[in-house]
């Protein structure tokens, strides 16, 4: 699949949450979804990314959105950061990779001059109609839901 942009049809995905419930993009037609992938449970910058949606959770919700985090931890994984920092949105273990290679956002990384594959931090916000409106690949961890508000201001 090409690099996705902004006004692209989002690729359909389906996965399931840390609660064991299939989540679809089918299913959430209608709504406005922000769909961020990060890439490890419990990291520090992946803890203060979903800390900070959660707290803004509710403006989130009263502006349209629904949130839903992707990353490739299992549900087993997910079920224990969404318990241990109170997340109220969907977390989807993509194991397999494949929302993530649909969306463009599993490549490669250099740290310290190593290269390696992994999750490259990208959020999508997705319109009623599942047409990519925003693609977010600079994300502010601590900031995010003032990123996302600002391309609505």
């Amino acid at each position: 699949m090409g690099q996705l942009k902004e006004g692209s049809k989002a690729p359909q995905f389906e996965g399931i949450d840390q609660d064991g419930k299939a989540v679809k993009l089918s299913d959430l037609a209608g709504k406005k979804i922000v769909l961020y992938f990060y890439p490890k449970d419990n990291t520090p910058g992946c803890t203060a990314e979903a800390c900070n949606l959660r707290d803004n959770y509710d403006s989130l919700i009263k502006q349209g959105f629904i949130v839903i985090g992707v990353s490739p931890d299992s549900e087993k994984s997910h079920k224990g950061f969404a318990g241990k920092f109170s997340l109220p949105f969907p977390l989807i273990a993509d194991t397999s990779k494949k929302i993530m290679n649909d969306y463009g956002v599993w490549g490669e990384k250099k740290m310290y001059g190593r290269s390696y594959m992994g999750v490259i931090r990208t959020t999508f916000i997705i319109d009623e109609k599942g047409i990519i409106e925003k693609i977010i690949e600079k994300v502010d961890t601590s900031g995010h839901t003032a990123q996302i508000f600002k391309l609505y201001s």
